[in-house]
């Protein structure tokens, strides 16, 4: 490589973008320190060989074609790409030709890696969504509680002027009923206790959660541990977090119609960003089951109250969970496909943050 190439392939790893130059042949040429993280490939492995051996999609390889053959740039937007690892991800590429002395006819192709970017923006949409649900459910709920009140003291004050027992039986089904709706109504509006902090080890509470739900759970459920075992302790209300755990855990229980596994991890994730907020540490505990995946339509609100999955579900479990977890600065997200899904909660280890 001459003078002019080293400067070249100097200022291009300078980029935090991903950069790879391509022959006619769509054969790499070189790949900038960027790249070869991204795609996990050293440039000496990579050139020569084909890019399709980077990366697969057919997308992406159309437009390749397409510019040797215009001469033209190309873009595209939300790409998903696989990797060789197998690893999917989301780019934006733009693919320009160039024709310099020593790189004739042929393509650079820019890569930026767009995932988190789409994860940040989807959160903050549902945080939304949730937010203005919340407000809509906890004006109504007050709506319903003033009345039922009155109702359930007038059933209190006609049982007392009745002598007949048979009657007394239809006011307390009067006042029962309206007890169930009240404990209902509290419940779609959420826990009104803010967390008190204390030192939480967050293995002492999914085993906890593991021995409360045991008895309950069928034999041909089995419970996966894989712990990770430096993780710290950190500060958060542990009577909050058992709730937290023990709701996903109950929802993961009732998919499984008997028999399943049920897999509890921890990780510690660093310099991770949760509603715009870039935190050092942040705490991921993994709860996924092989049971049917949550069903398609019900993807997108899983965490907004009285919906549910199950036919004698209440609704409320995920978005008390959500509330509670977001009450630790933190966040609840679900994957799931049939066969498989997961639920992670997002929780920073400490108060002070990195740059946004």
């Amino acid at each position: 490589m001459d003078n002019t190439s080293l400067k070249k392939s100097d200022l291009l790893d300078t980029l935090t973008c991903s950069i790879v130059v391509l022959d006619a042949g769509l054969a790499v040429v070189y790949m900038n320190q960027s790249a070869e993280i991204l795609f996990g490939q050293s440039q000496q492995r990579a050139v020569g060989e084909p890019v399709a051996l980077l990366l697969r999609s057919k997308e992406v390889l159309e437009h390749l074609a397409l510019a040797l053959r215009l001469s033209d740039p190309q873009s595209i937007r939300e790409c998903i790409i696989e990797l060789a690892t197998g690893e999917a991800i989301t780019i934006d590429c733009v693919i320009t030709p160039i024709s310099l002395r020593d790189w004739k006819n042929h393509l650079l192709l820019e890569v930026h890696r767009i995932d988190r970017k789409l994860r940040i923006v989807r959160e903050e949409q549902v945080i939304h969504q949730q937010k203005a649900v919340h407000e809509l459910v906890r004006g109504i709920a007050h709506e319903i509680k003033n009345p039922l009140g009155g109702l359930r003291g007038a059933a209190q004050l006609l049982e007392s002027e009745l002598d007949n027992p048979e009657l007394k039986e239809y006011t307390q089904i009067i006042i029962s009923e309206a007890d169930r709706l009240k404990h209902l109504v509290d419940g779609m509006l959420g826990p009104s206790r803010l967390p008190h902090p204390e030192s939480v080890n967050i293995h002492e509470v999914l085993e906890h959660v593991r021995h409360l739900v045991g008895a309950e759970v069928p034999a041909d459920v089995q419970f996966i541990r894989d712990y990770d075992p430096s993780l710290p302790e950190f500060q958060g209300d542990r009577n909050q977090l058992v709730q937290v755990v023990l709701n996903i855990v109950n929802n993961a229980t009732r998919v499984l119609a008997g028999s399943g596994v049920i897999v509890l991890r921890t990780r510690i994730l660093r310099q991770f960003t949760i509603q715009q907020t870039r935190y050092r540490h942040v705490l991921k505990v993994e709860i996924c089951d092989n049971g049917p995946g949550v069903p398609e339509h019900l993807r997108d609100k899983l965490f907004l109250p009285m919906v549910s999955g199950h036919p004698e579900g209440s609704g409320l479990g995920l978005a008390i969970a959500q509330t509670l977890v977001r009450r630790h600065n933190g966040l609840i997200h679900c994957e799931s496909v049939p066969g498989h899904t997961c639920f992670s909660i997002l929780i920073p280890l400490e108060e002070d943050h990195a740059a946004h």
